[in-house]
């Protein structure tokens, strides 16, 4: 067991560094990654057509704008560190919360973190292949398929910009907002602009929009291409995470988190409608990198290496914004007892969960190195789309449960919105459990796993 700090460091309150425009940018710079990149193509395969493609961009861009209405309420009513982490402490329980901060250590956020830190090298290894060329071989059967293990350089580079990250947020948390904001700007400045040559060229045609490809369609194929559309407006709830630093939280907080969402739906679909102004349905079912694609055709080999700059640019700001908010989910289960001491430490100095960074950084970094990441992050989504909708049904359960405190804001539409939301995660609930049966059992075996460490901790508070 790792012993406890000083009491007097233990106690120490992170410092409210965070203002508007650092919110805001974690929830725009941390939402828009790879996906608005990669996800038309596996949309328009399972839907067929422009039209149902923009359809699906819009419900689920409302679904999140929905949660991020209801996440609204409870951020500027319970504004500490840890997010959805206090809202289902607050409103179910202390299990719930372990549970939930439990996965977001050991897989969800951590191999979200690993996800895009190789996603960083891949886009790189467009102008520097040697990167995917095998730096060691590890003699064991630790890789895949019970082979030895192979490490690529660009493994190595994703664990060096992890650990860079994890130093620029280890020395404060104004540091980590800065560095946001800035990538955030050039990054939404290099979208706009492959959006204003897309729309802009004469290399497309308004008869795209008409186009379509053969596709499952129906409600099947909605769900599936609904369900990739959701993971490219991922992140929104991830300002939550920082609440415990955020200045004036009762009115910042809400304002990034329903800004901000909104400013990335109009971002997807507008890349969406440069997209397929550009490329005809089967065109962007096509290719992988419709972005990349789409650039090629108007300006060549060029164009399409301006968007792989543009998506490393906007994978870093993803990155930066996963490390800063995702390390504050341990550091708040640790404040209460039910992780690691040591990691609910803050620093004298920078005032940041500096123990709760380099250890979540350095769990992600060994995901990486491991190549295991995406295949654990399969495993899990099923149980964090429930622990997802378990948190913004918080804002009905906390409104029975403690009808007597201070709402600063009050969810818009409640509760039709809240319900809302709460009916569309239990749908892809449904289509995932009887689609991915396996996976999805398997991520509830992985989530258990934790349950005797939290009776474990939970033992000497309750003695």
């Amino acid at each position: 067991m790792i012993e406890k700090p000083p009491k007097t460091e233990s106690h120490l309150d992170l410092k409210r560094d965070l203002g508007v425009w650092s919110a805001a940018a974690i929830v725009v710079g941390t939402v828009i990654g790879s996906g608005i990149f990669l996800v038309p193509s596996s949309m328009v395969k399972s839907v067929g057509s422009p039209v149902m493609v923009f359809a699906v961009w819009i419900v689920g861009g409302l679904l999140s704008l929905f949660g991020a209405l209801s996440y609204a309420e409870l951020a500027a009513a319970l504004p500490q560190a840890g997010g959805e982490y206090v809202y289902l402490r607050e409103a179910y329980g202390p299990l719930w919360g372990f549970l939930y901060g439990w996965t977001q250590m050991w897989v969800a956020k951590s191999g979200s973190i690993a996800t895009l830190a190789t996603g960083f090298f891949i886009y790189l290894a467009n102008f520097r292949p040697e990167l995917e060329h095998t730096w060691l071989i590890v003699p064991l059967p630790i890789g895949e398929a019970g082979h030895p293990l192979e490490i690529r350089y660009g493994q190595v580079l994703a664990m060096g910009v992890i650990a860079v990250l994890a130093l620029i947020n280890y020395f404060g948390v104004r540091v980590g907002g800065d560095v946001q904001v800035v990538f955030t700007l050039v990054k939404v400045g290099l979208i706009a602009a492959i959006i204003v040559i897309g729309l802009g060229s004469g290399a497309g045609s308004g008869a795209n929009y008409q186009s379509s490809v053969a596709a499952p369609g129906g409600i099947t194929g909605f769900f599936a291409a609904l369900i990739a559309a959701l993971w490219a407006y991922d992140g929104w709830n991830n300002v939550s995470m920082v609440a415990g630093e955020v200045r004036n939280p009762q009115k910042t907080l809400p304002r990034a988190l329903i800004v901000g969402t909104l400013a990335v739906i109009a971002i997807y679909l507008l890349a969406n409608l440069a997209y397929f102004y550009v490329l005809p349905a089967a065109g962007v079912a096509s290719t992988d990198r419709v972005a990349g694609e789409m650039m090629r055709r108007i300006l060549g080999s060029r164009g399409a290496g301006a968007v792989s700059i543009a998506a490393m640019i906007s994978i870093f700001a993803a990155l930066n914004g996963s490390i800063l908010s995702g390390s504050r989910v341990p550091f708040a289960m640790a404040r209460d007892g039910l992780f690691f001491p040591r990691v609910g430490f803050v620093h004298p100095v920078h005032r940041t969960p500096s123990i709760s960074i380099l250890v979540l950084s350095g769990w992600a970094a060994l995901l990486v190195l491991s190549g295991r990441y995406d295949q654990l992050y399969t495993y899990v989504i099923f149980a964090s789309v429930i622990l997802y909708g378990m948190a913004t049904a918080s804002v009905i359960v906390l409104r029975f449960k403690r009808p007597g405190m201070v709402r600063p804001y009050r969810t818009l539409g409640y509760p039709v919105v809240p319900i809302l939301f709460v009916l569309g995660i239990a749908c892809l609930v449904i289509s995932t459990l009887w689609h991915s049966p396996r996976e999805s059992l398997m991520g509830l075996v992985l989530i258990a796993l934790g349950l005797p460490f939290y009776f474990y901790w939970k033992r000497p508070a309750a003695e």
